[in-house]
């Protein structure tokens, strides 16, 4: 039997191996990676469709896309742009040292690599718009698409040399370096591994792993105990089954089972600070959902969440209350 999080386990090992060795150069590589994304075809969603990504997306955010709403544009802040891009670079890193050590481990090493990017007809790795696709999924009297960019489906050489298909979700973390501590980050996001359910169907895999980045450190120097309590980088290893798949489909097809009816789910305050279509939501409320939403925020505050869960209730409502109040959604 698959032991995944052992697999997770030798990734890190694999990682922090590459990343000891002194950095290698390939400029043809890298002229290769630059010209597949210089080539690459478009690969357009198919409608109805959703992607991995917002697998726990409030349900409402999905329903007023899905019913065709304005999405939000709201300008953000300049460090809010920031931090993404560099989300975004640290995946972009780690895929180009994946490529870099399928061939150059082995020479550096004496040893293969057990991890590399499965290729696609072109020989390319199989990830990010390389690997975009919609895949149907007929679920409930419902048909609609999961579309999206992954992260990466890797392949894993078992000491029998067994080639296994291993999807690779990357996460980046930047706050503070005990965010990717042994005490702090115990098991991966709940919304990270719905994200992965969504690619597991779409590229019919049953083994993944979720790679947490963390971009801050605590200093140059680090001693060994300490980076073994507080490690840069996290792997967690998950596998799923067709079970895990339908729970996903049923999520979404409520969505699609609310648009039909003109039957718009609950709002969840906890969802909204990335909800991209808030000013859809608020507009969309009526003053018995607000009424509700009122009432359900003055229990948040008296319960026993913690205080920063019972702030973003209460900033989530008031956010919405002042929309409202300014006629931008009335």
């Amino acid at each position: 039997m698959t032991n995944i999080e052992q697999i997770a386990k030798e990734f890190t090992e694999f990682l922090n191996e590459w990343h000891s060795i002194p950095e290698v150069y390939d400029n043809e590589l890298d002229a290769q990676i630059h010209r597949w994304y210089a080539e690459v075809e478009n690969v357009w969603p198919k409608r109805p469709y959703f992607s991995p990504s917002a697998a726990n997306s409030d349900k409402r955010e999905l329903y007023m896309k899905t019913i065709g709403a304005k999405k939000d544009s709201f300008p953000r802040a300049p460090y809010q742009s920031r931090w993404q891009r560099i989300g975004t670079a640290i995946g972009d890193i780690i895929q180009r040292d994946i490529l870099f050590a399928e061939k150059h481990f082995e020479r550096l090493t004496g040893k293969p690599p057990r991890f590399r990017f499965e290729k696609d007809s072109l020989g390319r790795p199989m990830f990010e718009d390389f690997a975009k696709t919609n895949a149907e999924v007929n679920h409930r009297g419902h048909t609609f698409y999961l579309y999206g960019l992954p992260d990466g489906i890797m392949e894993y050489v078992t000491e029998d040399g067994e080639i296994l298909r291993i999807g690779l979700e990357i996460k980046s973390k930047q706050t503070s370096a005990a965010k990717t501590s042994e005490y702090s980050l115990r098991e991966p996001d709940i919304k990270h591994v719905k994200q992965t359910v969504g690619y597991s169907k779409m590229y019919n895999l049953d083994y993944f792993i979720i790679l947490y980045v963390n971009a801050a450190k605590k200093s140059w120097f680090i001693s060994d105990e300490d980076y073994a309590k507080t490690p840069d980088i996290r792997a967690f290893g998950l596998s799923f089954t067709e079970e895990d798949r339908i729970e996903l489909y049923d999520y979404l097809a409520d969505v699609l089972d609310c648009a039909k009816t003109k039957q718009p789910p609950a709002l969840d305050l906890s969802k909204w600070t990335f909800n991209n279509f808030k000013t859809a939501c608020a507009k969309d409320l009526t003053d018995e959902e607000m009424a509700e939403l009122k009432a359900y925020t003055s229990r948040v505050l008296k319960s026993n969440l913690r205080a920063s869960e019972k702030e973003d209730i209460y900033d989530a409502f008031e956010s919405i209350k002042e929309m409202r109040a300014k006629g931008e959604a009335v």
